[in-house]
């Protein structure tokens, strides 16, 4: 580990002069190439030479305690000593956990899916709450959101909703989201007082970009049609809805949001490329099933991942055994707590594993 901290220290060197050079500088794509380059290794440059530091400190904390008689300064030693051991073990651990192989889709944008599940017009209201939860996360984050397509119940809960979320770091955080969110609560609708569970599924997928993905000619069969509203009447006379078929996969993606059919294809093309990318590397990583299914986000949209109980004011996530009694916070986009959580145990399980 060291080794390779040294080797890394030393890049991170060498790129820090090539950034302030002229010459580099006035080309702007590998200026910004080599910046990203910079942001990437920092935190482990950063966390590597307090480390350093923190042996030194150790080193310098024995000696005195070797050649050192008076009493006071030996005392000042010994808690100098345990300061930095403990500095130094904290630090071997960060380390540890920032030289894991990164997940190349952390840094990309998400295409968020929110669907009603079983529960009829109540899956559909918890779908719209769903939706506004991690709308607030966002806003918060500071990323921008974008509908890319959306179907509504008749009682204004959601039937299904795709949302591009953009910023930086937005698949890292999010990634985890995937699976089945239950709720355990008294409908509006529901004279008796009776509580029912109800259910809604997200699935979460890094944008795929033109370049990680091309689609063949041929590939793709293009179907126009009007756009329909709630119970299915035709909300307009053009043709201006789109659904597209990948033929080689059999995913069909549908886009009617926009007026525009050529915003529709546009909006619709982002989800198929986001679609067919996860499904191949699901199917790349098909013989890490087993090793997936221990970790913390196997991506299994039929899992059963988190509880929200209204009359408890309590959300549990079953798969870390986390349970928070905040249910209206984490409703109003305060998610934080379970997202690091959902981390910390992934970055847990694949230390094992390295281990």
């Amino acid at each position: 580990m060291l080794a390779k901290l040294a080797e890394l220290e030393e890049k991170y060197v060498t790129l820090t002069e090539d950034i302030a050079k002229p010459e580099i500088i006035a080309d702007q794509a590998t200026w910004q190439k080599l910046m990203r380059a910079h942001a990437d290794i920092e935190p482990v440059v950063t966390a590597y030479r307090a480390y350093k530091a923190a042996l030194t400190g150790i080193e310098d904390a024995k000696s005195i305690l070797a050649e050192e008689k008076d009493e006071d300064l030996r005392e000042l030693a010994e808690v100098e000593l345990d300061e930095q051991k403990e500095a130094a073990a904290h630090l071997e651990q960060e380390l540890k956990i920032l030289l894991l192989p990164k997940d190349p889709n952390d840094d990309k944008n998400v295409i968020l899916e929110i669907r009603a599940g079983t529960g009829g017009d109540e899956a559909g209201l918890f779908a719209g709450d769903l939706q506004k939860m991690y709308s607030r996360y966002a806003d918060r984050m500071g990323w921008r959101q974008e509908v890319l397509s959306s179907s509504y119940t008749d009682l204004g809960g959601i039937k299904e909703m795709v949302i591009l979320i953009e910023g930086r770091g937005a698949y890292s955080k999010l990634k985890f989201e995937s699976g089945v969110h239950r709720v355990q609560r008294v409908p509006e609708t529901e004279s008796s007082g009776r509580i029912h569970t109800s259910a809604a599924t997200v699935a979460v997928l890094p944008e795929a970009e033109e370049v990680e993905l091309e689609f063949a000619p041929g590939d793709i069969r293009v179907d126009l049609f009007c756009a329909s509203g709630p119970g299915g009447q035709c909300v307009n006379t053009t043709q201006s809805a789109v659904r597209l078929t990948h033929i080689p996969t059999g995913i069909v993606v549908s886009c009617q949001d926009e007026k525009n059919q050529h915003k529709n294809r546009e909006k619709a093309e982002k989800v198929l490329r986001a679609r067919v990318l996860e499904k191949m590397q699901q199917e790349a990583h098909g013989s890490e099933a087993e090793q997936r299914k221990s970790m913390v986000g196997s991506g299994d949209r039929s899992e059963r991942i988190r509880t929200y109980n209204f009359p408890q004011g309590r959300v549990t996530d079953h798969r870390i055994g986390l349970t928070l009694h905040k249910l209206d916070a984490i409703l109003q986009g305060f998610i934080d707590e379970i997202i690091e959580a959902l981390i910390t145990t992934d970055q847990a399980e694949k230390l094992k594993t390295a281990g």
